[in-house]
């Protein structure tokens, strides 16, 4: 990962900087492409990429490949915007979050609940493709996810002590950056089957390790109070 995550070089600042631009494109695409965006989507959640020709795609949604080639230039060009679709959706989740005025443990408990769906929709398949066939791309995706979790961790980190919930002592950056090495390397073990990653058990177990690493006093009363009803939004 690097020992800087909060300092990167000027080189991938300003691939991560130009990335938005895709995004304002991506929102200003009309519903018929948008739509195609979904259903290739799902063929390539359930089949991975490779697998899937440009062929497919048109037979699958019934349209000639040549009426294809008018929204996308070419398998390249439809993989990156289903990849940014991806990614918008789940930065479009966070920026709600961010907006509903939560604590920052509450806000905490929903940022684990997306990541826990990230889980749940993650695909080794598809995730190999990208870096196999894809690998500028998918070097700027993982940069940006990286720094998606990072930003979001520390920003949360700091929330929570200016509120009285966590510890002031600890140091935001490195908790923030032990997290983004959790999240990437949750993917990467055979000590979890992907079906206990995903369980609402090993989330709590989970949640609540991270919690008593971090809250103080105040933090702990407030826990203990609201536990029971942030676990019955995971049912």
């Amino acid at each position: 990962m690097g020992a800087n995550i909060d300092n990167l070089t000027k080189e991938k600042l300003f691939r991560l900087n130009s990335f938005p631009v895709h995004f304002k494109y991506l929102c200003r695409m009309d519903e018929k492409t948008l739509h195609i965006l979904e259903q290739v989507r799902r063929l390539y959640y359930r089949y991975g990429i490779k697998s899937v020709t440009m062929d497919d795609v048109a037979k699958h949604l019934c349209i000639s490949k040549k009426t294809l080639y008018e929204y996308f230039t070419d398998k390249e060009d439809l993989v990156r915007k289903i990849v940014l679709l991806d990614h918008n959706n789940r930065s479009k989740f966070f920026r709600e979050i961010k907006n509903r005025n939560l604590n920052a443990l509450e806000e905490l408990f929903e940022v684990y609940k997306m990541i826990n769906t990230i889980f749940r929709d993650y695909n080794a398949s598809m995730e190999y493709d990208i870096h196999k066939y894809y690998p500028e791309l998918y070097s700027m995706v993982k940069e940006i996810r990286r720094k998606k979790i990072y930003d979001t961790m520390y920003n949360n980190m700091n929330k929570g002590k200016k509120e009285g919930l966590y510890r002031k002592e600890l140091n935001s950056k490195i908790i923030a950056r032990l997290l983004v090495f959790k999240v990437e390397n949750m993917y990467d073990t055979d000590i979890f089957t992907m079906e206990e990653l995903i369980s609402v058990k090993v989330f709590n177990e989970i949640f609540v390790y991270h919690l008593q690493g971090i809250l103080n006093a105040k933090g702990r009363t407030f826990f203990e109070k609201k536990f029971s009803r942030l676990k019955a939004d995971l049912v």
